[in-house]
């Protein structure tokens, strides 16, 4: 077995070294005409992507803000691309929860739209998007709806989740720039894992309706 593993990590280590010598010889062969265009194109790259950072402010993006009702929704919907909407309730506690989260995650990610929308006040809205439990993020693409994070099962199932867990969990849904590794999420503990993440939110779907004590709340 560690004869197997010693091989292993040298082939690893000369693909990695082919790699990096492709890269290395790639450069050595461009000359200044080379570097002039690869660096017009950085150039213009950031100047494309300070223009789409200032158009983003302008239509709100950055803020966690309310909409008022449907119609407030679907403009917002309809402005950008990409938008997570939390349908809450003044009287549910993890709603509060949500709120901080996303006033984080909102300012750290002005490529997406956050806004929230009191349940109690778009009945139409909440009927059409089947909102069944309090909170839910309803994650919309292109006008679209495509995603639902619903209570908090996907995030531990635990009310002291970092802002971490909900970043990763939307970065899953492919509705923000996410820069860590989807394929681990942030630790609730010391403890806690993937597998562990993964078995929670079955559990959870599975008893949902059920006598559970957890403070989602069905609409």
């Amino acid at each position: 077995m560690a004869n197997m593993l010693e091989n292993q990590l040298l082939q690893a280590a000369k693909v990695i070294e082919g790699q990096v010598d492709a890269e290395i010889e790639k450069l050595e062969k461009m000359d200044d005409d080379d570097f002039e265009a690869l660096k017009r194109r950085r150039m213009e790259a950031m100047r494309k992507g300070a223009q789409q950072k200032q158009e983003w402010l302008k239509q709100g993006h950055g803020e966690y803000s309310e909409v008022a009702n449907e119609k407030e929704f679907f403009d917002e919907c309809k402005k950008s691309k990409k938008v997570v909407c939390h349908f809450y309730r003044d009287s549910t506690f993890r709603c509060k929860i949500v709120d901080k989260h996303l006033q984080i995650i909102a300012k750290n990610h002005l490529e997406t739209k956050f806004i929230k929308i009191n349940a109690e006040k778009c009945q139409f809205l909440v009927e059409r998007l089947r909102i069944k439990v309090l909170p839910t993020l309803c994650i919309a693409k292109d006008g679209k709806t495509v995603d639902y994070i619903v209570g908090f099962a996907d995030l531990g199932n635990r009310d002291d989740f970092p802002t971490e867990m909900l970043e990763w969990r939307l970065g899953c849904a492919d509705i923000i720039n996410y820069q860590g590794d989807l394929m681990n999420p942030p630790t609730l503990d010391g403890s806690s894992s993937k597998m562990n993440i993964l078995h929670q939110s079955k559990a959870k779907k599975t008893i949902r309706g059920g006598n559970d004590d957890s403070s989602d709340e069905d609409w």
